[in-house]
C-alpha cells in the first residue's frame, strides 16, 4: 500500500475552497457560431448591466450568457473581442414604409441595408402591399438581407372604406392573406369603423395607425385600437367643444396656432391617462412632425449626409412635398414642436408604452438615419435608456400581446433571438452612442462596421447627386 502521509492535508476550509472552484467551473461548451467575449451587456429587461460577459450565439437565438469563467467557447466558433464594448438588443423602426411592387429590387434591398446599417433589427411596414408578404419570409429565411418585417395590411381610409360593408370585406380579405395588422388612415366613417372593429375581433386581427376625424381619439381607444401612430388626434381632442363648433362654423382652414392655443391642457392629460388605462401603444414619430411644421431650406436638408444614401427622385420629390405645404413661421414651427415634446412627456411620465418610429421615407427621413434623429428628440424629455426601451423591450412586447407573434427579442438573454447591437461606448449615457457601432446582429448573422461602411459607399455612388 502506498504511503499517504507525506501529502499535505486537506482541511476543511482547503475542501471549501475547491468545491467552490469546481462549481465555478465552466460548463461543457454548447454549439455556437459566435462568441462574444468579454462584453457589457445591457439586458434592457430593467436589470443592471453585466460587465465582463461572455456571450454565445447558434443560428438565430442566443444560447449562452455569462461570466467568463462560467461560460466555455465552443472550437470553431467566431470569436468577437467586446472588451471595452457594450451588447444592446438590436433597435426596431415602428412606422416603417418599404417600397411597393412596382419599385425596383435594388431600391428594396437598399432601403432595407439602410435599416440594419444603423442597428435597426426588426421594422413594422405601414402600408403593406401583396408583394411585401413574399418580402417577409425571404427575409426570414435569409434569402434577403434586412430586419424582420412585420407588414401592415393596405390601408383602409375613406376611399377604400367608405361603407361598413367595405370595411368588412377588407378586413376579412387581408386577415387571410396572412398580414400581420390592419393600417389605418383618415377618412374612415364612424359606422364603418365600429364595422372594422367587429370583424377585427371575430377575426383576432389588430389595427393601429390614424385616428379618423369622424371616429375620435375617445372612441378609437374605447374600440381597441392597438397603436396611435404620430399621437394623432390627441390635440384636437383636447380641444373644448364649444371652440370646436366654433372653429367649425368658420370658413376656411382654421390657423394652426389658434389650434395649439385652444388646446386644454387639464383635457389633454385625461386622455393621456385614458391612454394608459385602454392598454394602446402610441408611436410618436416627432422628427417627422418637426420637418413638417419647421421651416426648413431644402439646400440645407439635402446637404445632410445621409441624402446621399436615398434616389434623386425621392429627393426631390421631399422637396415638392415641403413646397407644397401650408407656410408656418418659425415660431409656429417651434410651438408645434414644443407641444409635441410636452405631450411626449406626459405620456411617458404617466406610463404609456411608446413605441420608436419615423415614418420614414418621407419628408427628409432617410430610413435608418431618420431613427438617429427621433431618439435624439425623444431624449429631451426621457432618459437615454427610457428611449432605447421603446425600440426594443417595448416592441417585444407589442408583438407578443398585440399581433401573438414571437415576442422573444428587444431584451439580451438566454433564449431571445439575436439581434443585437455592438457598441463602442454605452448607450445609457447618450443616445448618440448608438451610432458608435461595431457591428450588429441580425437574426444571428454578423455584420462588422467595416462590411456595412463598404454597402454604403456602394449605396451612395448608386444615389449621389
Amino acid at each position: 500500500m502506498a504511503d499517504l502521509r507525506g501529502l499535505p492535508r486537506l482541511t476543511p476550509l482547503v475542501l471549501v475552497a475547491l468545491a467552490g472552484c469546481a462549481a465555478e467551473a465552466a460548463p461543457p461548451p454548447v454549439a455556437a457560431d459566435y462568441a462574444i467575449e468579454g462584453v457589457a451587456v445591457l439586458p434592457m429587461d430593467g436589470s443592471p448591466a453585466l460587465e465582463g460577459q461572455t456571450v454565445l450565439i447558434e443560428g438565430d437565438r442566443i444560447v449562452a450568457l455569462g461570466a467568463g469563467t462560467q461560460v466555455s467557447v465552443p472550437e470553431g466558433a467566431t470569436r468577437i473581442d467586446g472588451s471595452g464594448r457594450w451588447l444592446m438588443p438590436g433597435l426596431a423602426e415602428m412606422h416603417a414604409h418599404v417600397p411597393g411592387g412596382n419599385a425596383p429590387r435594388q431600391l428594396l434591398e437598399d432601403i432595407l441595408f439602410l435599416y440594419v446599417a444603423n442597428g435597426i433589427t426588426t421594422i413594422r411596414g405601414m402600408l403593406g402591399a401583396p408583394e411585401q408578404l413574399g418580402w417577409r419570409e425571404e427575409i426570414a429565411s435569409g434569402a434577403l438581407l434586412g430586419p424582420t418585417f412585420l407588414v401592415g395590411a393596405p390601408s383602409l381610409n375613406g376611399n377604400t372604406a367608405p361603407t361598413p360593408a367595405d370595411a368588412e370585406r377588407l378586413i376579412r380579405e387581408h386577415a387571410a392573406a396572412g398580414y400581420d395588422f390592419q393600417k389605418i388612415h383618415p377618412g374612415v366613417p364612424l359606422d364603418a369603423w365600429d364595422r372594422m372593429v367587429e370583424v377585427a375581433r371575430e377575426v383576432g386581427f389588430t389595427y393601429g395607425g390614424h385616428v379618423p376625424e369622424d371616429v375620435g381619439l375617445e372612441h378609437a381607444l374605447q374600440t381597441g385600437i392597438a397603436t396611435v401612430d404620430h399621437m394623432d388626434g390627441f390635440l384636437q381632442a383636447a380641444i373644448p367643444e364649444d371652440v370646436q363648433r366654433r372653429f367649425a362654423a368658420e370658413l376656411g382652414v382654421i390657423p394652426t396656432a389658434r389650434i395649439l392655443d385652444a388646446v386644454d391642457d387639464a383635457r389633454l392629460r385625461e386622455l393621456v391617462q385614458r391612454t394608459r388605462e385602454e392598454g394602446a401603444w402610441v408611436v410618436p414619430t416627432s422628427y417627422l412632425w418637426e420637418n413638417f411644421y419647421r421651416p426648413l431650406d431644402p439646400d440645407s436638408m439635402l446637404a445632410l449626409p445621409e441624402m446621399r444614401y436615398v434616389p434623386a427622385s425621392m429627393r426631390q420629390g421631399w422637396v415638392r412635398q415641403k413646397a407644397g405645404m401650408p407656410a408656418e413661421s418659425a415660431a409656429v414651427g417651434e410651438q408645434m414642436a414644443q407641444v409635441r415634446l410636452d405631450l411626449l412627456r406626459m405620456l411617458h411620465e404617466a406610463g404609456v408604452p411608446l413605441l420608436m418610429g419615423t415614418d420614414s421615407p418621407q419628408m427628409y427621413n432617410v430610413p435608418g438615419f431618420a431613427l438617429h434623429h427621433e431618439m435624439r428628440l425623444m431624449e429631451q424629455v426621457m432618459s437615454p435608456e427610457d428611449v432605447l426601451v421603446t425600440g426594443t423591450r417595448n416592441v417585444g412586447d407589442y408583438v407578443a400581446r398585440s399581433l401573438g407573434g414571437d415576442g422573444t427579442f428587444g431584451t439580451v438573454a438566454t433564449g431571445q433571438r439575436a439581434d443585437l447591437l455592438l457598441l463602442e461606448a454605452d448607450p445609457r449615457e447618450t443616445v448618440a452612442n448608438v451610432t458608435r457601432m461595431a457591428g450588429v446582429f441580425v437574426r444571428g448573422r454578423w455584420i462588422p462596421e467595416q462590411e456595412i461602411a463598404r454597402q454604403l459607399e456602394r449605396i451612395g455612388e448608386r444615389y449621389a447627386p
